[in-house]
């Protein structure tokens, strides 16, 4: 019950902090976000997988990834793409946050979730596995995410790292 009070508590919070409304776009009402995370938290999260000896690859945008399996077939076209994953969220410590079960995979609109998702997820195609590591800006920000019960799940400024096994899309 708790894992599921946690999983709402995220995914409303993703949607706060994904995206912005076009209304003028074809199709997909929804445009990238254009967030770039401050060079101090780039840093601090280059220096956390330094010390845990972790080797990713830094986008644009200021999170980092590593792709364990590229996928094949189709990929995200958009934020209005459909996707159903599997994931693992957690923290350098090794604390993890919140997880899918296996047999019940999360499946959302790429509109639905942090900004660090919105860019990573698209780096694979259906089928992939990428690990994403996502500075504060780009994820929840400085403000504590909590369960229903008021206890802090995500502290502010949190650097994330999510494990995500895209399994479809649509």
């Amino acid at each position: 019950m708790k894992n599921i009070a946690i999983a709402m508590v995220v995914v409303a919070s993703l949607f706060l902090f994904s995206c912005e409304k076009n209304s003028t776009q074809q199709g997909c009402q929804y445009t990238p976000s254009k967030i770039v995370a401050p060079m101090s938290e780039q840093i601090a999260l280059q220096d956390s997988l330094t010390a845990h000896s972790i080797v990713a690859i830094k986008d644009t945008a200021g999170f980092f990834y590593t792709i364990n399996q590229p996928g094949s077939v189709s990929g995200v076209n958009d934020l209005c793409t459909s996707v159903a994953v599997y994931y693992t969220g957690g923290f350098f410590n090794g604390h993890v946050f919140d997880s899918t079960t296996i047999g019940q995979p999360a499946v959302f609109q790429l509109v639905q979730v942090i900004v660090g998702w919105q860019k990573g997820i698209p780096l694979i195609k259906k089928g992939g596995d990428i690990t994403l590591y996502i500075p504060p800006s780009l994820g929840y920000g400085n403000i504590p995410k909590l369960d229903n019960a008021g206890d802090t799940v995500i502290p502010a400024n949190s650097n994330l790292i999510f494990h995500v096994n895209l399994l479809d899309v649509q």
